[in-house]
């Protein structure tokens, strides 16, 4: 998927609570119903923002992935170059692992802050799940029909319904969550999904031959 990410247009102000949200329809990248200038985006602390990674932190070799939870190419990645990646080099010690969310539209954005409900430990369980159901949950792109089918995935991973609408409803997390994708994607000019950084540079999608290539590199520097 690639859509410039507008960082200066990107949005702030967010829904008041589900029934707002639930009422509303899908928007694109350069009118969700939030706005924030680029530096009111870099003056929110997002200290509070939990950064979810896999594998041991002092491992040679740092990969950041940039991907949305709406985006086709993300979830393929996950079901094909990131298992390998975590059997090869994440579980092995030689990867540190770092997923970073993209907001490109309100679906995407529930969707982080369901995956992000359980906390670290159930994170990446729950991202797995909604890549996975990607079809189901998005379906024809109906906000109700997509809340409803991330509650529901939210349910199957274990998540109480209270807990659920608690994490949905939160604006100021929400805020949060977008300044801080806002800065990330900033810092790293992340204009696409999925986008890797490796140890600082960043890369398009690849294959996973590729891209074994290019941690082998690393690792023999």
């Amino acid at each position: 998927m690639t859509r410039m990410t507008a960082i200066a247009a990107l949005c702030l102000t967010l829904v008041a609570g589900a029934a707002y949200w639930l009422a509303s329809t899908p928007a694109n990248p350069t009118d969700l119903p939030f706005a924030a200038s680029a530096q009111e985006a870099a003056d929110i602390d997002t200290s509070s923002v939990t950064e979810m990674t896999l594998g041991d932190a002092d491992a040679p070799v740092t990969v950041i992935e940039y991907a949305s939870f709406t985006c086709p190419h993300c979830a393929t990645f996950h079901a094909d170059q990131f298992k390998k990646l975590k059997s090869d080099y994440i579980d092995t010690g030689k990867v540190h692992f770092i997923y970073r969310d993209v907001y490109f539209d309100r679906l995407g954005l529930w969707a982080s802050m369901v995956a992000r409900c359980g906390g670290e430990q159930r994170f990446f369980g729950l991202s797995s799940l909604i890549f996975d159901k990607q079809k189901e949950w998005i379906g024809s792109g109906d906000p109700v029909q997509a809340a409803n089918g991330l509650r529901k995935l939210g349910k199957v991973a274990g998540l109480g319904e209270d807990q659920i609408e608690a994490c949905l409803s939160d604006q100021d997390k929400a805020k949060t969550l977008v300044a801080w994708y806002q800065q990330n994607a900033e810092e790293h000019d992340i204009d696409s999904t999925p986008s890797l950084v490796i140890d600082g540079k960043k890369y398009s999608n690849m294959p996973y031959d590729e891209l074994k290539d290019v941690i082998e590199e690393q690792l023999a520097n």
